[in-house]
């Protein structure tokens, strides 16, 4: 008897297939100058398939930052009708681009810790 698939196992499926296609569709067609280095690092796709919320890291400053985010902002559709092309669906998900600050906010974290060794007080 063949299983059916559930909507969790539906969904990471198709995070990871977005996950590939932004990956490849970055590294191959993306020729929008604000867009810089880019390393996509979650990809979120809502239960009902209908939305794709793509994280990334730029490397660089914060008007790098910035002029990324625009660019990719704009090369959504572009990526929307390449995951059109790739995936079996008969709804391709809207396609977000957000800034993920994780990295960002560790490194902010262990400033303040050492900052706190340094100063002599115990950590939290």
């Amino acid at each position: 008897m063949k299983k059916r698939s559930t909507p969790e196992h539906r969904s990471r499926r198709a995070a990871e297939a977005v996950r590939e296609t932004v990956t490849a569709f970055l590294s191959e067609e993306a020729r929008d100058p604000r867009i810089g280095m880019v390393t996509v690092t979650n990809v979120r796709v809502t239960g009902d398939l209908q939305r794709a919320v793509v994280s990334f890291v730029v490397h660089g400053d914060e008007q790098a930052r910035r002029d990324t985010l625009e660019g990719l902002s704009h090369a959504a559709s572009a990526v929307r009708r390449r995951l059109g092309e790739r995936l079996q669906l008969r709804l391709v998900p809207e396609v977000v681009f957000e800034l993920d600050r994780g990295l960002e906010h560790a490194a902010r974290i262990e400033a303040l810790l050492a900052d706190l060794r340094r100063r002599g007080e115990p950590a939290p």
